[in-house]
């Protein structure tokens, strides 16, 4: 355990308190004498949660602290933040539900196309498509909780739903085109090997055969037919 992979668990730990904090519909918390919205403090928590995950790659990558356990957990801590943001948006009706369910559907569809990958022994690289979509995410859920408060703000953020809608369908092409090259790449080459291997199998059979004849052990018989009555 190290400060990266403290911060990714303390980012899984904020999904709960979102959701907590986003469903209680009109919900008004006092803060130092000041009224604000559970919109508000939702998104203060998300923002808070989302700086964490800049902040546990960028301390990773200059301590030399990247472990299989932050690579693993990084990805994963990213989807639920997201995720879950969106369902509670679209449980208080601020985002459609069938573009929460795209946006959701490319996350685990991206994920199981990874694992797949990894299971056969190779890796799919981010793409820059695929961190501009956490971006776009991140300001699209920023200003979907910004417009509950100021509805002047609604087109701004259905216009940023849209475009991390449309950044995460691209990329997830992206990442498909990657896996079956990939893919095909590596049945090719298992091929290769199978026949090789039949072939060189072959060959020690043939040389072995060649041996046995030179030393007289191999004695192929000839089967005759039996003579019919006619013939006797």
């Amino acid at each position: 355990m190290n400060l990266p992979n403290a911060l990714t668990l303390l980012r899984i730990f904020f999904v709960p308190l979102l959701v907590a904090v986003l469903v209680q519909e009109k919900a008004v918390y006092v803060i130092a004498g000041r009224q604000i919205s559970n919109q508000m403090v939702a998104l203060v928590i998300f923002l808070v949660a989302a700086g964490t995950d800049l902040l546990d790659g960028y301390l990773a990558r200059r301590w030399n602290q990247i472990t299989t356990v932050g690579m693993l957990m990084d990805p994963i801590a990213d989807k639920l933040l997201v995720s879950a943001a969106l369902i509670s948006l679209v449980q208080i009706r601020h985002v459609p539900s069938w573009m929460a369910v795209l946006i959701i559907g490319r996350e685990f569809a991206v994920s199981g196309l990874r694992s797949i990958a990894a299971a056969e022994g190779f890796t799919i690289q981010a793409s820059d498509l695929g961190k501009t979509k956490m971006v776009a995410q991140v300001v699209a859920i920023a200003l979907t909780l910004l417009a509950a408060d100021w509805p002047a703000l609604h087109p701004s953020a259905t216009a940023a739903l849209w475009g991390a809608m449309v950044f995460g369908l691209v990329s997830a092409a992206g990442y498909a085109r990657a896996f079956w090259r990939r893919i095909d790449e590596s049945i090719k080459e298992r091929r290769r090997i199978e026949l090789l291997r039949l072939e060189r199998e072959h060959r020690r059979q043939l040389r072995k055969q060649r041996k046995l004849a030179r030393h007289g052990l191999l004695n192929p018989t000839i089967s005759r037919a039996p003579e019919s009555p006619e013939q006797s």
